[in-house]
């Protein structure tokens, strides 16, 4: 590796420390009693608790006047200036300290430990009064922090590529990417919370799967060496989950890896993080209505409010939210009924919509880019879309009362559907005749059609209670909470080419 001169005299620092007997990588514990945000926010209401404090941090800024020097240190929480005195630190003859280890020696990003006291200077800035310090790790590459000029800031890390590959400095010199990725496990641990006060069970599913099952997706493929067989990395959970309700949880969770090899966009990502969630006795109107509460409450634990800014809207996830039918939807945006359509009268319909389709597409991707193309844009406020065409779904129940339709939502936000539900198929012999369809469907080329599972059959006919399942995008989700616009923003290390 070619190293520039900044690396090049950053790594002939470290070598004068270790010289001077200073172990730059020490092993024992260093103990912390407080945080730069503790100090700012609580210093002034109760001095007398700061008279000894023990902080760490990484070196952000140093000036050097003489004896005397400040310098901003920043850690979890946030950041917090630093006084340092040479007589104080280095009593006596021996500067070394002071002279050489902070004035030469140390670099911006090091991370170093204080003690001393919390006092506040005669410009009203609170800071930490340094009596003693240690540096706990060396930084060997300089950071790409960016500099102000008349108010003006200059060389920001700002590059998607580089903020994406190299996310260890992106939160480092960016502090406030963290806040979205605080708001992410928040998220996570409301739906928990949700869950969990309702009684049901979070559990694991397999990840290498024997059949790509519960999802239309193409599947990452790999083989297993002891085994001798083919594997594919999950595309979804929902058919190990189901198995579980017929072994007799009534309510089972997970938020669960999922992979698809398919495209990367703004909204999609190779590998994501999918929440699927099935209970038992329950049907897809009981589950638009859990939805609700759900959405509400994660909305407000992770904003404090019902309302998110996501782009140009202003998205309020209080209840209730609006329902309508597939088909009504379609009618409303492009005037067309084809609720009574077949197969060839939706391809000639689309094609006078001006949408691309081809052979080895059946009535339900037909359905599906009409719907796609003409109407999920439209619905920015919290919409459920129902009553999906049976082609379309799977593993879905009959309609009760509309021939040829399913018992299936999607909720629609800001244009993107992030949730999938259905009343779930539980006839193991209408189930068997749909999986038929769909190898129809893969012989006429369609790569995403969902192949036979003959084991997830024969638990059907151990007899499946009446159920509810739902899907979540938890990464889309987080966008919309977080008022991003890229999947790569809520992702600590997205999906990249090589460099």
């Amino acid at each position: 590796m070619e190293l520039n001169e900044h690396q090049l005299l950053r790594r002939q620092a470290l070598e004068e420390i270790r010289k001077a007997g200073i172990d730059p990588y020490p092993a024992a514990e260093y103990e912390v009693n407080t945080s730069a945000q503790d100090i700012l926010s609580n210093y002034e209401n109760n001095k007398i608790e700061y008279k000894s404090v023990s902080i760490a941090g990484r070196l952000m800024t140093r000036r050097i006047m003489g004896k005397a020097s400040f310098a901003v240190l920043q850690d979890s929480t946030g950041k917090i200036q630093l006084y340092f005195n040479r007589d104080e630190i280095c009593p006596g003859e021996d500067k070394m300290m002071y002279n050489d280890l902070f004035k030469k020696w140390l670099d911006i990003g090091d991370i170093i430990g204080v003690k001393g006291h919390v006092f506040t200077t005669q410009t009203g800035e609170i800071s930490v009064h340094v009596k003693e310090f240690q540096l706990l790790s060396k930084s060997l590459n300089p950071l790409p922090l960016p500099k102000e000029k008349d108010g003006i800031i200059h060389d920001a890390f700002t590059d998607p590529e580089l903020r994406y590959r190299m996310r260890y400095v992106d939160l480092i010199v960016n502090p406030q990417v963290k806040d979205t990725f605080i708001k992410r496990s928040k998220l996570v641990q409301s739906l928990r919370e949700t869950f969990n006060g309702h009684g049901y069970i979070e559990v694991e599913t397999p990840i290498l799967q024997p059949i790509h099952g519960g999802a239309a997706a193409r599947p990452f493929i790999t083989h297993h060496n002891a085994l001798d067989m083919t594997l594919y990395l999950r595309i979804a959970n929902e058919l190990y989950l189901k198995r579980l309700i017929v072994g007799g949880f009534e309510g089972v969770y997970e938020f669960a890896k999922n992979f698809r090899n398919e495209g990367i966009d703004r909204t999609h990502n190779p590998e994501f993080t999918g929440l699927e969630i099935y209970v038992a006795y329950k049907d897809y109107n009981w589950m638009m209505n859990f939805v609700e509460e759900m959405l509400e409450k994660a909305a407000l634990d992770v904003n404090g409010t019902t309302e998110a800014n996501v782009g140009n809207n202003i998205i309020s996830f209080a209840r209730p939210y609006k329902r309508i039918t597939m088909y009504d939807a379609i009618k409303e945006h492009t005037g067309i009924d084809i609720s009574t359509m077949d197969e060839n009268a939706l391809r000639e319909t689309c094609k006078k919509l001006g949408l691309e389709v081809d052979e080895s597409m059946g009535k339900g991707k037909l359905v599906d880019e009409i719907f796609s193309e003409k109407c999920e844009h439209h619905y920015i406020q919290p919409t459920f879309i129902t009553d999906y065409p049976i082609e379309m779904s799977p593993l879905t129940k009959k309609h009760r009362s509309k021939e040829g339709l399913v018992e299936r939502f999607e909720l629609f936000v800001n244009g993107k559907e992030i949730a999938n539900a259905y009343s779930e198929l539980n006839d193991p012999i209408d189930q068997r005749e749909r999986f038929e369809d769909q190898l129809r469907l893969a012989g006429r080329g369609d790569d995403e059609a969902m192949p036979l599972d003959e084991d997830f059959l024969r638990a059907l006919e151990y007899a499946m209670p009446p159920t509810s399942g739902l899907g979540i995008g938890i990464d889309r989700l987080t966008m919309m909470l977080t008022n991003q616009n890229s999947i790569q923003e809520v992702l600590f290390f997205p999906q990249m080419r090589p460099e």
